[in-house]
């Protein structure tokens, strides 16, 4: 006769449980900002932190920081600014995947990003190091979300370049869907997407949407962007903001009049909590 598997009890199933739990999103508009370091040098970096910390509620560390300075970068933010949204999109093998995940959670961030067109086993994987490691440390695990389609992209270089014959609403539900079947907390996608997977996969999964561009904002190289107010009332747990703040003369100015626009048009929708 096969013996069941183990079944954690006591103190380390409730220590599982708990790291399974994903906090629901802070009530405040400005803890929902992350702003985007997309800078060249820790000076940089230090500079936007210094300015920014007690206006908005994280950092977003992208390609572009960590290739130039590792984990470096990580520890150093970290010690200012606490919470690090880990956004490399980690796309390859699950077997990688899931190694960088472990290494994420040693580092201590907050929130870490996948590509969910890796696939269910990757994706799964990925969840699982994060955890275990978690467990096995006792510290809060990262909160995991994969980007659906990016808001680089339109229908037509969906559908031409990428061979997606879905069209691009769908896709995003497609993979928001795989993404939330394979144990995932959540979601990177465009403001125009917000309340789709909010209908399709309920209100405790976690939905981080870029492209947010305030009014008189260039969109740049973002092609499906809206306005922060519209996206928060629309159903998004955070927003990833960065030109329009980092670029400005004052960054700590243009934070602050974003915040003020959120309360001011958005304020009643984040009233309600989505979440029990």
């Amino acid at each position: 006769m096969k013996k069941k598997p183990h079944q954690p009890t006591g103190p380390d199933r409730a220590e599982k449980e708990r790291a399974r739990t994903v906090p629901p999103p802070p009530r405040r508009p400005r803890d929902r900002i992350l702003v985007a370091l997309d800078v060249q040098t820790l000076k940089e970096a230090d500079d936007l932190v210094d300015r920014l910390h007690d206006v908005v509620g994280g950092f977003k560390v992208g390609h572009q920081l960590f290739t130039a300075h590792g984990p470096k970068a990580i520890h150093h933010i970290r010690g200012k600014a606490g919470r690090i949204f880990l956004d490399l999109k980690y796309h390859d093998i699950p077997a990688t995947v899931a190694k960088s995940a472990c290494e994420a959670a040693r580092l201590g961030v907050w929130m870490m990003t996948v590509h969910a067109a890796g696939g269910r086993e990757m994706m799964m994987r990925c969840k699982e190091a994060a955890f275990e490691y978690a467990v096995a440390h006792r510290t809060p695990p990262p909160i995991i979300v994969a980007v659906t389609v990016l808001t680089s992209l339109t229908q037509l270089e969906l559908i031409r370049d990428l061979g997606v014959s879905r069209n691009l609403d769908e896709q995003v539900r497609h993979l928001a869907n795989l993404a939330q079947g394979s144990g995932l907390d959540g979601v990177v996608a465009s403001p125009n997407e917000i309340r789709l997977i909010r209908e399709s996969c309920g209100p405790q999964f976690v939905i981080v949407s870029p492209g947010i561009r305030p009014a008189g904002s260039e969109s740049h190289d973002q092609k499906r962007t809206a306005e922060p107010a519209r996206a928060l009332s629309d159903g998004a747990d955070y927003l990833v903001i960065g030109r329009p703040i980092t670029g400005a003369l004052d960054p700590a100015a243009a934070a602050e009049a974003i915040l003020s626009s959120i309360e001011k048009h958005g304020g009643r929708a984040l009233q309600e909590t989505r979440r029990p």
